[in-house]
């Protein structure tokens, strides 16, 4: 990130969002909605006196996964680019009663701006690259089997992997939750969500089965006398070396067991795993500190939206839809519009940064050639047919329908007049052909298809 912070060719704009996108490709208009920060980047060192000195102390870190506190002004993550704090509104003293504003007394260069707005930009830009990324599924609705918010050792992966970083609220060092002691017997549930139509998703979320063995070895690297069970579905390591990896994690006592877990509850200060071990075909009971679960990896809560604003499409599990799995893997339908990472489906790291690179390269091709090539088979109006109704304008799922004015001679006496017609942006229309059956008027056909075509090609065929 500080590559691409220091690039001469890249703006950054962190801590915003995409409101509203116009235009089709080549000619977008994004309007940028820059949040209140309450802090003046351009005066801020980053020293760090302010969160040093901030008593509100007690908010959970959503960073570490609500397992540590963090101060109402803050960085983000510890690595963010740039590398200053920004006020959470919402929890600032200051800004919710008035009163406090230590942060501002000690600031060495006034950077604190408690009057701070939201700003909206307009920026004109030729293509787009959607990354939104993924969020974890709302188990602990799904699967209150497992306990968790009950029992604080029952953690996600995400969580463990902030315990086992060296910079996350433990240092690295793998401790319980509950008591800060450290797990003697470590089980790790995969599949939470993800394989599941009865209560998740019918996918597999493809980096679970990887993770859990790195995790699985480091719970043996960091705790030699420790042991680490899987109870897994099937192990998936479709990648380079990955199966090598997992052999690896075997070969360093990591403990395999073919079944799902069915129910949690605690015995003591132990957690107590019902399951059981389908290749043996036996019913078990398990013992464990800590469990730690694989949660599915569903699209972010806001990717919905997102789309509905730059106006393309999503699959039945909320994943945006490529333009076709194997011939246009990162665009979608909406000219223009790339995607790379997970936000298309579930993704580990390798994929993610091959699909980036092919974005990438796609808005290089876009950009280098003198003319756009389009789709042939798009929508053309008649525009004698054409009454002007409209309707075709709200069923164009691409927003490649617009209202123009067209002046008319007139006829029998009567002078020049001017009427609305449908007009077709053929830059931006895919030829779905989703507006034809709109059109009472038979004022719109596709190219190359048009009813006379058609009828044409029927009467040759049955002659």
């Amino acid at each position: 990130m500080v590559a691409v912070a220091q690039h001469p060719n890249i703006e950054l704009m962190t801590y915003s969002e995409v409101v509203r996108v116009t235009g089709y490709i080549g000619n977008f208009t994004v309007t940028i909605k820059k949040k209140a920060k309450y802090v003046d980047w351009s005066l801020c060192t980053g020293c760090g006196t302010c969160w040093e000195k901030c008593p509100s102390k007690k908010i959970k870190d959503e960073f570490e996964m609500n397992m540590s506190n963090r101060t109402a002004i803050h960085k983000l993550f510890p690595q963010a680019v740039p590398g200053k704090p920004r006020i959470d509104a919402a929890n600032c003293t200051k800004l919710t009663s008035g009163k406090c504003g230590i942060c501002e007394k000690l600031c060495p260069t006034q950077a604190i701006r408690f009057d701070d707005k939201d700003e909206l930009v307009d920026v004109e830009v030729g293509a787009m690259v959607v990354a939104t990324g993924y969020d974890l599924i709302d188990w602990q609705n799904r699967y209150g089997e497992y306990g968790y918010g009950k029992y604080p050792d029952v953690i996600t992966s995400l969580q463990f992997e902030r315990l086992v970083s060296s910079g996350g609220p433990t240092a690295g060092k793998i401790k319980r939750p509950s008591d800060g002691k450290e797990p003697k017997k470590v089980a790790f549930i995969k599949c939470v969500g993800s394989r599941d139509d009865s209560k998740g998703k019918s996918y597999c979320s493809r980096a679970c089965c990887m993770f859990t063995a790195k995790h699985a070895y480091q719970v043996k690297d960091k705790i030699p006398d420790s042991e680490a069970y899987v109870f897994y579905m099937d192990v998936r390591t479709g990648g380079k070396n990955y199966e090598e990896f997992y052999q690896r994690a075997l070969n360093a006592g990591a403990k395999y067991i073919r079944g799902r877990v069915s129910k949690i509850y605690p015995r003591g200060d132990k957690l107590i795993l019902k399951s059981e071990d389908t290749l043996l075909g036996r019913p078990m009971e398990f013992e464990a500190d800590l469990v730690v679960l694989a949660t599915a990896m569903v699209p972010n809560q806001d990717a919905l939206d997102l789309a509905k604003t730059i106006g393309f499409s999503t699959d039945k599990d909320g994943w945006y839809q490529e333009a076709h799995p194997k011939l246009q893997p990162v665009e979608t339908f909406a000219a223009g519009v790339y995607l790379a990472g997970a936000c298309q489906g579930p993704k580990d790291i390798p994929d993610s940064v091959a699909q980036a690179s092919a974005a990438a390269v796609k808005v290089c091709g876009l950009f280098s050639k003198p003319r756009l090539a389009v789709e042939p088979m798009t929508c053309e109006v008649d525009i004698s047919k054409c009454s002007g109704c409209e309707l075709c304008v709200p069923i164009c799922p691409y927003k490649a329908i617009s209202m123009k004015e067209i002046m008319e001679r007139g006829m029998h006496g009567h002078g020049p007049f001017t009427r609305q017609v449908a007009e077709i942006n053929t830059s931006l229309c895919q030829g779905c052909g989703a507006c034809l059956p709109a059109c009472r008027t038979a004022a719109l056909n596709l190219k190359g298809f048009t009813h006379e075509q058609l009828a044409a090609e029927v009467d040759a065929l049955c002659i």
